[in-house]
């Protein structure tokens, strides 16, 4: 029996990639379900594993248990055992190259390609080939193309947990033995046309990665599908959705991005979201606009309250804040909630919520990888999945199931519980604000806010989040172009600092044990004692070339030598310990020859290598204000280049003398404010962030004033178009 049919939301080439049919489909709530049927389904292959993940760490075990089916328990042995039991098995593991600017999170041995490959017919890889800024975020499993993972977790370590999300959980520790705080995810599992259509995707981005076409299975007839998992849905067509950035040789992929915003629009009674991040102004705007309706769709997030670490908090945080702002300007009903998952026993924390899942009424659901933020929805490779009931009452019973026990997970409720709450109460908010229980486990609504200072303080979301990549072969025309001049260089080279500088120190707060070490007050207080070390200038310069061979970020060390030694004297050792790690580079690159270099720094650093070859410290100026490659991997293309080591460390000095001085103010102000938080010290840092802010405003209006009196002056030039899509100056040049 069916509804009134419904017009699809699911577009192909609009709003998703293909819509293809499947016998079943189940939701996987949370890492415990999820590697459990995973490892099932893995044990079950016959030709072809494919693994896409940001993250895959070869110590993550698919089971807590000792495992009963004769296989090892850690993911890389257990992987290799599987190729050693069925002689037809090929396996194809897909990992970003995170460009050591993460390094310090991960896992570092799969970058040694050995380590994986164990065996011959385990394959791995390292995918770098993005624009600048960009990451490989989808989290696909494929098996023999008759069964397909999609969601939210990598197969890496800190992601396992229950549904029960207990605080005291003992199973919950990391390799180290390291206990984390629970962890919510959510994964869709598909079979059918479906699943073979994801393995036609992860096909491509693997032939895409390495150059070389995998292996394509042929169809047998075996189900793979685990005996543990019961479907949630049957027979139902899945559309798969994708962000793609724009290629050399591909248009951007924005599907994730119509689809939300089309979800959003067509939503009758209520939407639930589950989600990481909340930083985009694109969905911000799509809610308020609906809000703004007198019959408006209540509108249910659900996220973690507080971001990892203050320094996310004073990014991320910030632009959920802003975002929560705009919607309560519009919210005039009181239809937005913003909650997270309380669990007793957690203090003030609530549960790190990962997962990106969104429910339309009981016409859509959404799993996949695409956080609400703008990379997702330009910068980033995604993938989501997407059913709709279109009119159907057995899928719309299934999709209003999903998310029922998502709701009931969270606010530890039973199913009759819930649906009479929702009986009592229509309107989900109302609903969830009557099972809400003091000091149990329950959803907790919550307002977000930043102090003013901070907030005035930081840059809009085109730094904390862009949508779109930097074109570094755009930005190196403009700066070493035939047409070029030094000054020009210098008109911009404080802008460049300040946002390398913040966008560093905000990257590696985010993604390394920066944000997991300790609070940063006493992080600073232990710090601050290794000055009184003897030596310590010495061991400082040591680390900067040792660790710049071991490709630890350049950023990191400046933060630390800044808040160790002070921003004057610690500022001049960074710039030192700078200029001798790019030494330690350039003998390297010239010791390994241009032949070995260009068969490791891919297309974009040989073209940059053939740049610096011809424009000396110029070009090295422009290679340290532009943030085009890491550090190490850009000095030792440099030392296979035809510059000089004269050029090379001349243009360090001055490319990195700007950041420097910057970053030494920032954190200097930073670790005041952790010292002593009050006005004064805010205020100061603020000064310190809008002093740079206010000279690139200027040097912008004046360059716009220059625009428009070249192109009074050569009207025909005007509006000619770059190459990549992006509009010219009429006196710049493309390449």
């Amino acid at each position: 029996m069916t509804q009134d049919a419904q017009a699809s939301l699911l577009r192909p080439g609009h709003n998703c990639w293909r819509v293809e049919p499947c016998t079943r489909l189940a939701m996987l709530v949370d890492a415990d379900a999820y590697f459990t049927a995973l490892r099932e389904a893995l044990a079950r292959a016959e030709q072809t594993i494919y693994i896409l993940g940001w993250d895959i760490d070869s110590r993550t075990r698919l089971t807590q248990e000792r495992p009963d089916d004769g296989l090892p328990a850690e993911l890389r042995d257990f992987l290799n055992a599987l190729c050693k039991r069925r002689p037809d098995l090929h396996i194809y593991v897909l990992s970003w190259d995170f460009a050591m600017v993460f390094a310090f999170e991960r896992e570092f041995l799969p970058a040694a390609r050995q380590h994986w490959e164990a065996h011959r017919r385990l394959s791995f890889c390292l995918d770098g080939n993005h624009p600048p800024g960009a990451s490989h975020h989808q989290k696909v499993v494929v098996i023999d193309h008759a069964l397909a993972f999609v969601g939210g977790l990598d197969l890496t370590i800190r992601r396992w947990d229950t549904p029960e999300h207990r605080a005291d959980e003992p199973r919950r520790i990391d390799p180290d033995g390291k206990p984390y705080a629970p962890f919510h995810d959510v994964q869709c599992m598909v079979d059918g046309d479906a699943a073979r259509a994801l393995g036609d995707l992860a096909a491509e981005r693997w032939l895409r990665a390495t150059g070389r076409h995998p292996r394509m299975p042929a169809a047998t007839g075996a189900d793979p599908w685990p005996s543990r998992v019961s479907p949630d849905a049957t027979d139902v067509r899945v559309g798969i959705s994708r962000t793609y950035p724009a290629r050399d040789d591909a248009p951007a992929v924005s599907e994730i991005r119509e689809l939300h915003t089309d979800a959003i629009a067509a939503a009758r009674d209520s939407l639930y979201l589950e989600n990481q991040y909340f930083s985009s102004a694109l969905i911000a705007d799509a809610f308020a606009a609906r809000l703004r309706e007198p019959d408006s769709p209540d509108i249910a997030l659900v996220s973690r309250r507080t971001e990892s670490g203050w320094l996310e908090e004073a990014s991320m945080g910030v632009l959920r804040a802003r975002q929560c702002r705009t919607l309560h300007a519009a919210d005039s009903h009181g239809r937005f909630r913003l909650y997270c998952p309380h669990v007793p026993g957690l203090g003030d924390a609530c549960v790190n919520v990962h997962s990106k899942v969104m429910v339309v009424d009981d016409r859509l659901l959404m799993i996949g990888s695409a956080n609400l933020s703008n990379r997702s929805f330009g910068l980033d490779t995604e993938c989501n999945l997407v059913i709709e009931s279109n009119g159907d009452a057995r899928i719309a019973a299934s999709i209003r199931a999903m998310r029922d026990r998502l709701l009931c997970e969270h606010l530890a409720v039973s199913p009759d519980t819930l649906n009479q709450a929702l009986t009592e109460h229509p309107r989900l908010n109302d609903a969830l604000r009557a099972l809400q229980r003091s000091g149990e486990r329950t959803l907790v609504p919550f307002m977000p806010s930043v102090p003013d200072e901070v907030d005035a303080a930081l840059p809009d979301a085109t730094l904390l989040d862009p949508m779109e990549p930097i074109d570094p072969d755009q930005v190196m025309a403009e700066f070493i172009g035939h047409d070029a001049r030094p000054r020009a260089a210098s008109h911009v080279a404080m802008l460049v600092g300040f946002l390398l500088v913040l966008a560093g120190v905000a990257f590696a707060w985010r993604y390394t044990p920066l944000r997991e070490w300790a609070d940063f007050r006493h992080l600073l207080v232990f710090m601050e004692r290794v000055d009184e070390m003897p030596l310590a200038p010495l061991v400082m310069m040591c680390a900067y070339v040792v660790g710049g061979l071991m490709l630890i970020p350049v950023t990191v060390l400046i933060v630390v030598t800044v808040v160790v030694f002070g921003p004057l004297y610690g500022g001049a050792m960074a710039l030192a310990g700078t200029v001798l790690s790019a030494a330690a580079g350039y003998t390297a690159g010239r010791l390994l020859g241009r032949n070995a270099v260009q068969r490791f720094g891919g297309r974009r650093l040989n073209r940059l290598s053939q740049r610096v070859g011809q424009h000396g410290v110029l070009a090295m100026v422009a290679l340290r204000l532009v943030p085009v490659a890491p550090f190490t991997l850009v000095n030792v293309v440099v030392g296979a280049s035809r510059i000089r080591l004269r050029d090379c460390l001349l243009g360090t000095a001055i490319g990195m003398t700007p950041g420097i001085v910057v970053s030494a103010s920032l954190v200097d102000r930073i670790a005041a404010v952790a010292r002593n938080p009050g006005t004064l010290t805010f205020a100061w840092l603020a000064l310190a962030l809008l002093a740079p802010l206010c000279v690139w405003v200027l040097l912008r209006r004046r360059r716009q004033r220059r625009r428009r009196a070249t192109h009074a002056r050569r009207p025909h030039d005007a509006g000619k178009r770059h190459p990549c899509g992006v509009r010219t100056a009429p006196n710049e040049r493309t390449q």
